[in-house]
């Protein structure tokens, strides 16, 4: 088996991995925890990572969202809910043929380095495999991450990880921490059902339509900038003047306007939550101060009465079947090449550890052809120090384009991005 690829889950990175490596001919065996493909998008996955709620929706429109080799029919709404990209997904997988090459219900407890550069990777079912190299994609979206107030509350508290509908919340008094999309989709969810939703925010966000006159958002960058050829800060401009006649100034509603500039955060979006707050569904309070009982005191100086909590307060990525020495997510989780490949350790990949300011699938896509080509020996990785001197300049490239948060660190422009994979494909050589 040293000749064959070890895949480690079969969500939509991994099954954009298998087929890239199926369709080059290098041999490969992906192991999934769970009974069936789709990770995170499979509602109530029984491997107990997804954090699906009922009425998900997709935040990027039909077209962004797809595979470039497999369109999404033209019949599915813009906005497709988690069981339609789940069928999606099922479609892409029995269409190219890679849910053979998967064993389900496998766990992988270890994946460790050997010193003739192949891989040992062990299971729960026992034995061992050797594999020339390893791509991780089990997604960095399964360690809830909570905030530590002072105080302690005695209602019940939950990881927006672990939401699925409204209904056990009915006429409770409920208190969202975080505004990022799951934080706002809970929100509108519950407002319905509640007795109150209030969403308490540290620094705030930009909320972002999912529509401007009637065309979703993130299309309008396209147009101006594949069809107009505008640059980018051109095109950003435009949008910001017509998502400010769509929707107004988000203070009016009381969102408070972050301390940054819009294009540097991964911005926020729904249709729904500025009208809801100027209806009183959904209220707004700044960063929690102290839980005190059923009571939580703001920085404000305000306080008011939870029944529950949900923290939608982001995820700790968390790799436990590689040791610390080979790969600490804490310490080494922007210390890939391409975003990519570890420059200490051939032969570990990561497909999907990237937060594109765009879409996430057609971005995989890209990186799984990027790595097939080095797997099939097509592109040729530069040596270790010329691999850290690219890795630097993305550091100093992200501090300086994105907010200063653990959220930003995995954030990658979708389009520089992915002309620079594309650059390596078409020269056969990823030099920085």
């Amino acid at each position: 088996m040293a000749d064959t690829v070890c895949i480690i889950g079969a969500g939509s990175s991994g099954v954009a991995a298998a087929k890239a490596l199926k369709e080059r001919g290098v041999p490969f065996e992906a192991f999934e925890i769970g009974s069936d493909i789709g990770g995170n998008w499979r509602f109530d996955n029984d491997n107990g990572l997804s954090s699906s709620y009922r009425s998900l929706h997709i935040d990027t429109s039909r077209r962004n969202l797809q595979y470039p080799d497999f369109p999404i029919p033209e019949h599915l709404p813009e906005f497709m809910s988690h069981w339609q990209v789940m069928e999606y997904l099922e479609q892409y997988a029995d269409h190219f043929g890679v849910r053979p090459h998967i064993r389900f219900r496998t766990r992988v407890e270890s994946a460790r380095p050997n010193a003739d550069g192949t891989w040992t990777v062990e299971t729960d079912q026992g034995g061992a495999g050797r594999y020339r190299a390893v791509i991780v994609a089990n997604g960095h979206l399964s360690e809830p991450r909570y905030p530590d107030f002072p105080g302690e509350f005695a209602g019940e508290t939950l990881h927006s990880h672990y939401y699925k509908d409204a209904a056990p919340f009915e006429d409770k008094d409920v208190l969202i921490v975080g505004i990022g999309n799951s934080a706002v989709d809970i929100a509108v969810d519950l407002c319905r059902r509640a007795r109150s939703v209030t969403l308490s925010t540290r620094r705030s966000a930009w909320i972002m339509p999912k529509y401007i006159m009637g065309i979703p958002t993130d299309r309008w960058g396209a147009f101006f900038s594949k069809k107009l050829k505008l640059p980018t800060a051109a095109s950003r401009a435009i949008i910001s003047k017509l998502m400010f006649l769509t929707v107004g100034d988000q203070e009016r509603y009381g969102v408070p306007k972050p301390d940054h500039p819009m294009w540097r955060e991964h911005a926020t979006l729904s249709q729904e939550l500025l009208p809801y707050i100027g209806h009183g569904w959904i209220g707004i309070k700044p960063n929690v101060a102290e839980l005190k009982g059923n009571d939580v005191a703001f920085v404000d100086g305000s306080e008011g009465h939870s029944d529950t909590i949900i923290y939608a307060t982001g995820y700790d990525t968390t790799f436990p079947f590689l040791a610390p020495e080979v790969f600490d997510a804490e310490r080494d989780i922007q210390h890939l090449y391409r975003r990519i490949a570890s420059p200490v350790h051939p032969g570990l990949h990561f497909a999907g550890l990237v937060q594109p300011v765009g879409p996430t699938i057609p971005l995989v896509e890209i990186q799984s052809r990027w790595m097939a080509g080095v797997l099939a020996g097509d592109i040729q990785l530069p040596g270790r120090r010329t691999m850290e001197r690219e890795i630097d300049r993305h550091r100093r490239t992200v501090a300086k384009r994105f907010v200063n948060a653990p959220r930003y660190t995995l954030e990658v422009d979708f389009k520089t991005y992915a002309r620079q994979l594309k650059k390596d494909m078409t020269k056969g050589m990823a030099a920085a």
